[in-house]
């Protein structure tokens, strides 16, 4: 959520960044919600502060014998006891629809950020790898998983309808594998702590990372009021929600190895044919939790950290820094990280990598204290896919195809494939 004092004194830079995202301009009106809403605080301050003062007053007309004065002191402190209600109330509903109408403006871009109204928009940072070359055809995953015998999209729709896999044998234990070996090396190598946390959360929590009131369509929602995580971003990032922390203890990085649900509410038609899209699927997640002064180092390295999988397993990518027009709802600034897929002979996108600024950190009130100072900054927070599971399985099915239809394991996941090579169909 912006700061509405930032608004008022800065009312065209947030026009300009919403220009930029191909948004209607917002400050006149949030400015004058905040000016109707300042009005009704001042007048409940006002009704309450004349109150305390009538009442004292009452006290000392009484001391001066002066009855004709303290009955008229008396009938106004009646007529605010009436007024002074409605007042606050007034204040209360002004309130609640200034914060409501904040919650869903999006966050300002950085100034680095290229100006696009879509993904066309979208910069070529850098490019790893290069393309496998073969002498047989390449073929897309749900063509190979489905002539080696171990994905099944007809049993997953008799179970759970369109959107779902199962996954059986050596492809389930693949993608086990990668996320096992993401977690270990985040873990291991860059310095993240590992978290189990819940899969079901509060509105409190959606509401802190973003999703909430926005996306509430994109969302599932139990039975009994909760809402099954679109991502572990959504509770790693509000372990810190209502804290202060100290200066010194950050940068917090976690990361979580978790299933994500969503609904898919904008995708009717895209991607339907195997598991690209789906309701549910593995992510590893990363995030930190860092001050204004770190968060733009931070987010290089995150992206490194989320590029360090794909190395590690040999597939051709390219890191592209998103244009405001495809950037998220809370990001500042954007790396998303496109994996080769021969069978598309395109990329696709794989992991995204944001830096938030206090955008959060002010939805959730978690601060820090520098040593020293008396008061509080909000935190910065970042996010990212270190990776999705599903789409890594994707690349590496189609990047490792070989020409007899087998698929050979990435050097990085024979550790974690009980001695298997090389999946072959099943017999």
């Amino acid at each position: 959520m912006l700061d509405i004092k930032w608004i008022r004194e800065n009312p065209e830079a947030l026009d300009a960044a919403l220009a930029k995202r191909g948004a209607e301009a917002l400050a006149q009106s949030l400015v004058a919600l905040d000016e109707k809403r300042r009005s009704a605080v001042q007048k409940a301050q006002d009704l309450l502060s004349r109150r305390n003062a009538a009442s004292k007053e009452i006290g000392a007309a009484m001391a001066q014998k002066n009855s004709e004065l303290a009955e008229k002191l008396k009938a106004e402190v009646a007529d605010i006891k009436v007024t002074l209600p409605a007042a606050e109330e007034e204040e209360r509903q002004l309130s609640a629809e200034l914060n409501d109408v904040l919650s869903r403006v999006p966050n300002v871009p950085f100034d680095d950020v290229p100006v696009g109204a879509d993904e066309s928009g979208n910069v070529v940072t850098r490019t790893i790898g290069e393309k496998p070359r073969w002498n047989h055809a390449p073929k897309e995953h749900f063509e190979i998983g489905e002539s080696l015998g171990y994905m099944d999209f007809d049993r997953a729709t008799k179970l759970s309808g369109s959107r779902f896999t199962v996954l059986t044998g050596p492809l389930a234990r693949l993608e086990r594998a990668l996320g096992q070996f993401m977690i270990d090396l985040h873990t291991g190598e860059h310095g993240y702590t590992e978290v189990s946390s819940p899969l079901m959360v509060r509105d409190e929590a959606m509401f802190g990372t973003g999703q909430l009131p926005k996306f509430a369509d994109d969302l599932f929602k139990t039975t009994d009021g909760r809402w099954l995580i679109p991502t572990a971003e959504v509770t790693l990032t509000n372990l810190v929600s209502s804290e202060i922390l100290e200066h010194e203890k950050l940068p917090l990085r976690f990361t979580a190895l978790t299933p994500s649900f969503r609904s898919e509410a904008g995708s009717a038609g895209r991607d339907t044919r195997g598991m690209l899209r789906q309701h549910q699927f593995w992510k590893c997640e990363l995030v930190s939790i860092t001050d204004a002064e770190s968060a733009v180092a931070e987010h290089e390295r995150m992206t490194a950290c989320a590029e360090e999988v794909l190395k590690r397993l040999g597939l051709h990518f390219r890191t592209m820094t998103l244009c405001t027009g495809d950037m998220g709802f809370g990001a500042r600034k954007t790396y998303d990280l496109e994996v080769w897929l021969p069978g598309q002979n395109t990329f696709r996108e794989i992991s995204s990598c944001s830096v938030c600024g206090d955008f959060q950190g002010r939805r959730m009130d978690a601060r820090y204290r520098a040593k020293g100072e008396k008061g509080t900054k909000f935190v910065h927070t970042l996010n990212g896919s270190g990776t999705a599971v599903g789409r890594c399985l994707i690349a590496v099915l189609e990047n490792y195809l070989n020409e007899d239809g087998s698929v050979t394991i990435p050097d990085a996941l024979l550790p974690y494939m009980g001695g298997l090579k090389k999946i072959e169909r099943a017999a």
